[in-house]
């Protein structure tokens, strides 16, 4: 028997066409083991065992993270997340935390957190959890990865804070692979003694040709000769130079992507070549410009869940949370509007949406909101 040319295209392809052939006897696209098939690779839930936690700086903790079973952890994308499950005062909630390991470590996932003034979750971390503790996650998700063939092989990460998870992960995959890119890390931290991953970014960029770091200070001691804000137009264009035919990615504070897309484009930086981080919002709703003139953040409304109970809100409290803090929790994940499983039906009412929000068209015509960042103006009704 003629093996099937098709096999010799690519390593693997003699399962991708058995795969297809009992597709094709079973007479249907997606058959009944389908889930037995995707599982292993994009998991829904995943149980880990806290295996290790590393003080990275006085503010910032890194949490090696290994399956609880011993299976290998499921492949990633260098740049993308995992919402991880925990319960903070009685309250189960969900936070999306970039990996900051390379995707070619299969043994755990590192997750890369700084506390955040009145950050309910990334507190909890920092403040309790250890090692032999247990802890649940969502499998890898995110649009935010390097894609070689569209991004290209020279790029531009400006990172803030713990925004340099991601970049870790991409520059570990480039080390670990070998691959021929190029990369220049602009990594702004508050002070010099608070960048995370200092000593591994030296090691890195010494031993990598293709890496190049610049660290920018925000409260310069006197002994700091580097770069300090603002990172503006200027000090990018010194530190970066021509960005012509490179793909820029923001990971950071997204309060500062705003700034930092006008300040890249005016350096005649096409939109389209730049890429933000997008697992987090970034305006408060009464601060957002778009927010209804009069109308108070403060304020509460009714919101109530069909089949279920009336709760009474803040307007300034997004549908996702307020549904958390009473009992009702939504699946979520990236909790930033993008990824849709947060959706709800609003049946009656006015709901305010963030910026960050990517309806679809099917949303708006349904009247779907993306409860994460919706925001109860009036008394509504929702169903789920």
């Amino acid at each position: 028997m003629t093996a099937n040319p098709l096999a010799l295209l690519f390593d693997g392809a003699d399962e991708v066409l058995a795969g297809m052939k009992r597709a094709e006897d079973a007479g249907t696209d997606h058959p009944n083991d389908a889930w037995a098939e995707i599982e292993p690779i994009h998991p829904r839930k995943l149980d880990l065992t806290v295996a290790e936690v590393v003080d990275e700086t006085v503010t910032t903790k890194t949490f090696r993270l290994r399956r609880t079973d011993g299976a290998p952890m499921p492949p990633f994308l260098a740049g993308q997340y995992v919402n991880l499950h925990v319960e903070v005062d009685g309250v189960a909630t969900s936070r999306a935390f970039s990996i900051s390991s390379s995707p070619t470590i299969r043994e755990y996932y590192d997750l890369t957190v700084r506390r955040l003034p009145g950050g309910r979750v990334s507190n909890h971390l920092i403040d309790t959890v250890k090692a032999g503790d247990r802890l649940t996650s969502g499998g890898p998700i995110g649009t935010f990865f390097h894609d070689p063939l569209y991004h290209g092989d020279d790029v531009v990460f400006l990172a803030g804070g713990s925004g340099v998870a991601p970049a870790m992960s991409m520059i570990g995959d480039i080390a670990d692979n070998g691959l021929a890119r190029r990369i220049t890390l602009v990594y702004g931290s508050r002070r010099a003694d608070d960048v995370i991953f200092r000593d591994e970014l030296d090691a890195l960029e010494a031993r990598l040709p293709g890496l190049t770091v610049h660290h920018v200070i925000s409260e310069p001691g006197p002994d700091w000769t580097g770069a300090v804000t603002p990172l503006n137009a200027e000090l990018i264009a010194e530190l970066v130079g021509p960005l012509a035919g490179r793909m820029t990615y923001l990971c950071g504070p997204p309060g500062k992507y705003e700034f930092l897309i006008k300040e890249l484009m005016s350096l005649g930086h096409p939109r389209r070549r730049i890429r933000y981080e997008d697992n987090s919002v970034a305006v408060q709703p009464g601060d957002d410009p778009r927010w209804p003139e009069g109308v108070d953040p403060q304020g509460t409304v009714t919101v109530t869940v069909r089949g279920r109970k009336a709760i009474t809100v803040p307007r300034g409290r997004n549908l996702l949370e307020a549904l958390e803090d009473n009992g009702m929790p939504q699946e979520a994940s990236c909790r930033s509007g993008e990824c849709s499983l947060c959706r709800v039906r609003v049946c009656s009412g006015e709901v305010f949406h963030a910026a960050e929000a990517k309806l679809r068209k099917a949303d708006e015509t349904f009247g779907f909101a993306h409860s994460c960042v919706a925001y109860p103006l009036t008394d509504v009704e929702i169903d789920f």
